[in-house]
C-alpha cells in the first residue's frame, strides 16, 4: 500500500537534502543516483531534462526499491501522470503550475512546485503544493529566507539551484526544511559523489 502524501514529504525532507540528477544519458542518471543513494543519501530526483529520463526514474525505482525516487522540471499534468507511471514517488517543478499539482495529488504522490515571491508561495500553498521548491536560490540568500519565513512560517521551503555542502547548514538553519542539489552533490564519479553526500550529511547534522 503506499504512504499518504504526508508520509513520504516526511521521508523526503527528513535527512534536510536530497540529489537532483541532470544527465546526458539516462544510464549516466542511473549511476549517478545510484551512487548517492548508496553513500547514504534516501532520496533523489531525475530532471526531465535528462534525456529518456523516465526510463532513468523507471531503471531506480526498481533498482533502489527502498529509495525515494522523483521526477524534476516537470511542467504539465501529461508529464506528471507519465512520471508517476514510471515510479516517480514525488514531483518537482522549476514553476507553479496548478494542474501539476492535482494531477500529483489524484494519483497520490507530493507536488512540490518552483516559487520565487512570497505571493507565489501563498498561491502554491492555496493550491495544494506540498513543499515549494525556492528556485532559484542562488538569487536570494538565506537570510532573505529567513525574513520571508518570518511572515509566512507556514511555507515549508526547499531552496534549489545553487545550494553547495557549504551553505546547506545555512539554509536550513534559516528555516528550510531541506536542500535540492544537483551538480555540487551528483557529479563525477561515484567516488566523488559518495564523499561529497557523507560530507553533507555530516555538516547537516552538525548544524542541527
Amino acid at each position: 500500500m503506499s504512504p499518504y502524501r504526508w508520509e513520504t514529504v516526511q521521508a523526503v525532507t527528513a535527512q534536510r537534502a536530497f540529489g537532483i540528477v541532470r544527465s546526458r544519458t539516462p544510464e549516466e542518471a542511473v549511476s549517478a543516483g545510484e551512487a548517492v543513494l548508496d553513500a547514504g543519501l534516501h532520496a533523489v530526483e531525475v530532471a526531465l531534462t535528462t534525456p529518456c529520463a523516465l526510463t532513468a526514474v523507471e531503471r531506480l525505482a526498481e533498482s533502489r526499491p527502498g529509495a525515494l525516487i522523483g521526477a524534476g522540471t516537470v511542467l504539465d499534468a501529461a508529464a506528471a501522470r507519465a512520471a508517476v507511471t514510471a515510479g516517480a514517488r514525488f514531483l518537482v517543478s522549476p514553476d507553479l503550475d496548478p494542474e501539476v499539482i492535482h494531477t500529483g495529488h489524484r494519483h497520490g504522490v507530493p507536488v512540490f512546485p518552483g516559487v520565487a515571491t512570497p505571493t507565489e508561495m501563498v498561491r502554491a500553498l492555496e493550491h495544494g503544493a506540498d513543499a515549494l521548491k525556492l528556485f532559484p536560490a542562488s538569487a536570494v540568500s538565506p537570510s532573505w529566507l529567513r525574513d520571508v519565513r518570518a511572515a509566512l512560517p507556514q511555507a515549508p521551503l526547499i531552496p534549489t539551484g545553487g545550494v553547495t555542502i557549504d551553505n546547506a547548514p545555512e539554509w536550513i538553519a534559516a528555516g528550510a526544511v531541506a536542500c535540492g542539489m544537483g551538480s555540487a552533490l551528483t557529479s563525477g564519479g561515484a567516488t566523488e559523489a559518495g564523499e561529497r553526500v557523507t560530507a553533507l550529511l555530516k555538516r547537516l547534522a552538525d548544524a542541527r
